[in-house]
């Protein structure tokens, strides 16, 4: 060990090799392929590469992608912008749903939404299309969170507890058939952004996951339900190994329609992260199966390396894991006890980006029953607006006009 003050002389080719292992953690290459096969129209997706990170990034066509962007300062560091995410992706899904409102939409959408930076993959989902990673050191882990009724009972709870009613379709006489739905509206999933007209218990808050691979990368496959309905994680991405990006997504949407001739949209995006000198994506070994084996992988990221910059960059030896919440509270998703504390500004609605008048701003604790001391003047704030859709969701508030809507997903 050194002591301080003293110099080691380090050889010029160290010094290159140490700093183009560098360009290597922070740039990977990203190659991507998408497939589908279309059934009812309903499935789209958008990609977009080598964005910026700037205030708005230019687009209005696409809200999601917009409205997340908007929710982030522009003036933050990449370790600033990536602790940023979480939060913006949740004021971007509730936004877009408001946005919905407004224009009267009544057919909603579920949403697997992906920003890659450098080796920190983000997901933020709603609904029951998924994302999986497959990670070059072998382990498949599920970066998206399913909120179909069928499966989920900590949301089913949710629902019952704001005023929902779950229960089959009931055909007359006390038979009940089909999955388990919501009422009103018959809507056979918990999370979705748009569904109107089925209760606002329906909620746009996502399950947000963040991951930081290692420089050897790995394989994401996004895709809807018509693929996961068919196909497990297991065998998406058996199927389609050391294969391209594109035929690789063109083989699992073929395993996926093969066997019973779904009826459903079938859509898949893949996307290989690794590291620029390697065209072909990494062949892992054998992995062991089972849910519970994949999730125990993630090496959890601690305090410690929180807190130090430098650290923050060193090499994982697995998929190492971030951040994952799946609140549908809006005050446990914008609190401000996650990082970046000055995100959400005084005089700026959290989920609008709106400018609200000194004394207007409700803090997005008002009304909670969360026992920690919160002072009344604690933020993020909330507009009058947002704070009626925030209440609505948690069931306060009368929601929905009675209308019952088709299934959406």
């Amino acid at each position: 060990m050194l002591s301080k003050g003293e110099h080691q002389t380090v050889p010029l080719s160290v010094l290159l090799k140490r700093e183009l292992a560098n360009e290597k953690i922070e740039m990977p290459e990203i190659c991507h392929g998408q497939a589908s096969q279309s059934k009812k129209g309903e499935d789209f997706t958008f990609l977009k590469t080598e964005c910026q990170r700037v205030l708005g990034d230019g687009v209005t066509t696409f809200s999601v992608f917009g409205n997340v962007l908007s929710a982030i300062p522009s003036d933050l560091n990449r370790d600033e912008w990536v602790a940023a995410l979480p939060r913006a992706l949740v004021a971007g899904f509730v936004k877009t749903d408001k946005e919905f409102q407004e224009k009267a939409q009544k057919s909603g959408t579920t949403v697997t939404f992906v920003i890659i930076e450098g080796w920190v993959v983000t997901v933020a989902s709603v609904g029951d299309s998924r994302c999986i990673l497959e990670s070059a050191e072998g382990g498949i882990y599920y970066l998206s969170a399913d909120h179909r009724l069928e499966c989920n009972e900590e949301e089913r709870e949710r629902i019952t507890a704001s005023g929902g009613e779950v229960g089959r379709l009931n055909t007359g006489g006390g038979t009940q058939i089909g999955p388990l739905r919501c009422w009103p509206g018959g809507l056979c999933l918990s999370r979705s952004i748009g569904d109107m007209d089925v209760g606002e218990f329906i909620v746009p808050v996502p399950y947000v996951k963040q991951v930081k691979l290692s420089s050897a990368g790995g394989r994401l496959v996004i895709a809807s339900d018509g693929v996961w309905d068919a196909l497990s994680a297991e065998m998406a991405v058996e199927c389609c190994r050391g294969m391209p990006p594109d035929a690789a997504a063109s083989q699992i949407v073929k395993e996926a329609v093969q066997p019973k001739g779904i009826r459903d949209d079938t859509t898949c995006i893949v996307v290989d992260i690794q590291p620029p000198e390697k065209p072909n994506p990494p062949q892992p070994p054998p992995k062991k199966s089972g849910k519970k084996v994949f999730k125990s992988i993630f090496r959890k990221k601690t305090s410690e390396s929180s807190s130090n910059t430098e650290r923050d960059y060193d090499e994982p030896d697995v998929v190492e894991e971030l951040f994952e919440e799946g609140s549908a509270s809006l005050s446990d998703r914008l609190d401000t006890k996650y990082p970046v504390c000055n995100m959400f500004t005084l005089f700026m609605c959290a989920v609008c980006q709106v400018e609200i008048k000194p004394g207007e701003g409700i803090s997005i604790h008002a009304g909670s029953l969360n026992t920690r001391n919160v002072r009344p003047w604690d933020g993020p704030f909330l507009c009058s607006s947002c704070q009626v859709k925030k209440e609505a969701m948690e069931g306060k508030r009368p929601s929905g006009n009675g209308r019952y809507s088709s299934d959406s997903d």
